[in-house]
């Protein structure tokens, strides 16, 4: 099949940038990070994640900007995979993933890893505490700007708790939702 897009959301650290990488193995899309976009903005702001996060609560152009990429490349004549909280919402017809983590585990994972430049924390505890916040202040967010709770399971197709599963595990279970919503 040509032009499928597959939206992947999720909890912050629940793998969504691991699982991407496996589906592209596997499947051969492209994958499009809007977290890594936003980082990216985040960190020419000179702020981290959760200061970025607050700060686009009050600049909504900044939110407008990133799902109108979004909504661009659900139109794309090609296959996708899209790691953004939102892109399902804005691409009604992909396959809509979203991972869930339990908070702590979440906090261990983000403090552990060394890719995130502008995610840098004093421990787990803190990590958690400021996860917690990111996730709040993007949920108010997009409740305010699209009426939506990414909270709310029922939007997606596949949900995954990600808390006590292995890579290839998270994987197997969303690659068997996946080949179910391509026969429907």
């Amino acid at each position: 099949m040509k032009n499928i897009k597959i939206a992947i959301s999720g909890d912050l650290g629940s793998g969504k940038s691991i699982l991407s990488k496996k589906l592209n193995s596997d499947l051969g899309f492209e994958i499009i990070s809007i977290g890594v976009i936003q980082r990216e903005l985040a960190w020419r702001y000179g702020m981290d994640a959760l200061e970025f996060n607050k700060f686009m609560e009050t600049h909504p152009e900044i939110d407008e900007q990133c799902d109108n990429m979004v909504v661009n490349y659900g139109k794309e004549e090609r296959s996708l995979i899209l790691d953004s909280r939102l892109a399902w919402f804005f691409i009604p017809h992909s396959f809509k993933i979203h991972l869930t983590v339990d908070n702590n585990i979440a906090a261990k994972r983000i403090y552990e890893d060394n890719i995130r430049k502008n995610e840098k924390y004093k421990s787990v505890e803190d990590a958690a505490e400021k996860l917690l916040a990111r996730k709040e202040s993007e949920r108010r967010r997009y409740k305010a700007l699209y009426k939506v709770d990414v909270e709310d399971l029922t939007n997606y197709d596949c949900v995954v708790d990600t808390t006590n599963s292995t890579p290839e595990e998270i994987f197997q279970k969303v690659i068997s939702s996946y080949n179910a919503w391509l026969e429907k």
